[in-house]
């Protein structure tokens, strides 16, 4: 609840409408106990009486009753008929959704017939005409504003159906036994309660102020009672000689819409577990960057990293994602990055452009030094000028970096003609060479696809044909041949090697599989826990590791030939970012650990063109992998 609250407030504008709900609610529900005269009697001694008039704070109407006393009557009485009205609206179109979504086929049409025949007519005709069949009444107004809202939870709810019932937890619900009923309650709505929660808080706004409307016209809350549609109604006549009696309830209906509707807003972003991690606003172009020093860039590498530190900050957590990486890369090289999942890999790659999310990512220190030139600080425009033009990216999944509503050929010519002028003729030239360069059968047929239209393994070719549009002086390829089979992935990865050579290209290559880095890489780093632990060429490494988790990252390879071998796994999980291990991160999982290795830093120890984050690397380089 704590870390809710905290997410809310974190967008001002709905602290701010929880701060107003909140006073407008403890004043409705003390409205019983208060020292107010009775809203119903009327004094026509006294008609429309001014503000701060003797014994009358908001003055009088046209009958001589006291106005604050009808204002806090009626906005407790608004209040609860728009949170009723909510609640039945949400119950009754969540349920309608959540069948139709689940059980799908004719029963999913013949329901979602119904509801689009209901949305079909403008919500307040509705309204009206239910109010008309049975009559004037506030809560004839109840139903009929839940009733016409019912539509819009039952179309939500079951968009959101659909896209659970085919879900892998769903079948196996289904495999062990449970009825339609029990997967429903257990399985789906649990997953589609803080949809409906969201929706509540974006809709009880537009239900309150529905009540109002039908109030003002007579049909809903009826004399003497009061609520503020009704109150407005009744001023309506005297707005010109007593515009007191309409600004009253109208700033309160102002008041309770807008402080709603801004609540809901941050109860959106605050439930939305995507955006937990503080995120509420779209990142900013560039990662924030916090450097307490800057070091001196002294750097004749094409790219070099120094001491690179990244985190992230989620509430009072810290989570350093990269904790101190220095690595370097020339032209015509290829440098392989290696790890398990979450060893920061990817954040260190992402670090160099600048393109960590932020919030809730900052670099907070070291530099990456690109032709002499420190990028970490650099102003947005200067990144732009290098992102995807000296400095491009290829990702893993193609599908989130193509874009699924445009031919692949009209985003190569963006990508190219975004960093210099280019005809369009000649720069759809320029991407048909690119789509061949790639070798995509039938280029000049090719380019008018869409993405959907290729297979897994040509969009990425896509992809690395996009990252060489503008001739780069580096590419970081972020793990670009894991969802592909073996045949595709020794495809890219061959025309990784040719195209490099043929242009003196220098590549960051992540990966987690030792087979990729011994086939492209000329060197290798081996990351653990945010933090280079190893470090050489690749053929020096593959034949004499000198880290214990290099030693048994490479007893995960499975070797062809005949079983010559068993296959090893690490034994534990690593450790998270934010609560590191005093000395050795891998200490807790490492057999050749001792209490030293758990006392104070450990150094990246360089000896020759290796280096190597261990004391004991002898010990590790002598002994076989064992169970």
């Amino acid at each position: 609840m704590i870390q809710f609250l905290k997410l809310l407030f974190r967008n001002r504008l709905a602290g701010l409408g929880a701060v107003v709900l909140t006073f407008i609610l403890l004043l409705a529900l003390l409205t019983p106990i208060l020292p107010l005269p009775d809203p119903d009697i009327t004094a026509t001694g006294d008609r429309f009486m001014p503000p701060f008039s003797d014994g009358h704070l908001l003055g009088t109407d046209h009958l001589g009753r006291d106005l604050l006393s009808r204002l806090m009557w009626g906005t407790r009485l608004s209040l609860a008929v728009g949170a009723a009205a909510a609640l039945i609206a949400a119950f009754i179109g969540s349920t309608i959704g959540i069948v139709a979504g689940f059980l799908s086929g004719r029963t999913d049409n013949v329901i979602m017939r119904l509801v689009d025949m209901l949305m079909a007519f403008p919500y307040i005709l509705l309204a009206l005409a239910i109010v008309a069949a049975l009559g004037p009444g506030l809560i004839n107004a109840l139903i009929a504003v839940a009733a016409v809202n019912i539509p819009f939870f039952a179309r939500n709810i079951r968009g959101v159906t659909v896209g659970l019932a085919n879900k892998e937890f769903v079948d196996a619900a289904r495999l062990s036994g449970m009825s339609n009923i029990q997967i429903i309650l257990s399985e789906i709505l649990p997953n589609v309660l803080p949809v409906i929660v969201i929706a509540m808080s974006t809709t009880v706004g537009w239900m309150i102020l529905e009540t109002a409307g039908l109030s003002f016209l007579g049909l809903g809350s009826q004399p003497p009672q009061a609520d503020l549609g009704s109150m407005l109604g009744e001023a309506r006549a005297a707005l010109i000689t007593s515009p007191h009696t309409s600004i009253v309830p109208g700033i309160m209906i102002f008041l309770i819409v807008m402080s709603i509707n801004l609540l809901g807003d941050g109860v959106r972003d605050a439930i939305d577990p995507r955006l937990k991690s503080g995120a509420l606003s779209r990142p900013l172009p560039a990662t924030i960057v916090e450097r307490k020093e800057t070091p001196p860039v002294a750097s004749d590498d094409l790219l070099a990293l120094q001491d690179l530190r990244t985190e992230f900050h989620v509430g009072d957590r810290t989570y350093k994602a990269v904790g101190g990486v220095s690595l370097k890369v020339n032209k015509g090289e290829c440098l392989g990055i290696i790890g398990e999942s979450g060893s920061g890999k990817s954040v260190t790659a992402l670090s160099v452009m600048g393109l960590v999310a932020s919030p809730p990512g900052k670099i907070v220190g070291g530099a990456v030094s690109f032709q002499g030139n420190d990028l970490v600080g650099a102003s947005y425009d200067e990144l732009r000028e290098l992102r995807g033009d000296r400095v491009a990216y290829i990702f893993q999944d193609p599908l989130s970096t193509l874009h699924p509503l445009y031919k692949v050929g009209d985003q190569l010519i963006e990508a190219m003609q975004a960093h210099r002028r280019m005809p369009q003729k000649e720069a759809r030239a320029r991407a048909i060479e690119l789509l061949d360069s790639v070798r995509i059968p039938n280029a000049a047929r090719r380019v008018d696809n869409y993405p959907h239209e290729m297979s897994g393994g040509m969009r990425q070719r896509v992809s690395i044909a996009m990252a060489l549009a503008n001739e780069p002086d580096v590419i970081i390829a972020d793990e670009p041949t894991t969802a592909l089979d073996v045949t595709v992935q020794a495809q890219i990865l061959s025309l990784l090697d040719d195209l490099r050579r043929e242009r003196d290209l220098a590549i960051v290559f992540i990966t987690h599989d030792f087979g990729v880095v011994a086939q492209l890489c000329d060197r290798v780093a081996v990351m653990y826990a945010g933090r280079i632990v190893e470090e050489g060429p690749t053929a020096a490494i593959l034949d004499d590791p000198q880290h214990p988790y290099t030693k048994r990252l490479m007893a995960c390879v499975p070797e062809l030939g005949g079983g010559k071998r068993e296959l090893h796994a690490i034994a534990g999980l690593p450790p998270a970012v934010d609560r590191l291990p005093q000395g050795c991160a891998f200490a807790p999982r490492c057999e050749f650990a001792q209490d030293v290795c758990r006392q104070g830093e450990i150094k990246l120890e360089p000896n020759g063109d290796r280096a190597v984050r261990c004391l004991f690397p002898d010990k590790v380089s002598q002994t076989e992998v064992t169970s």
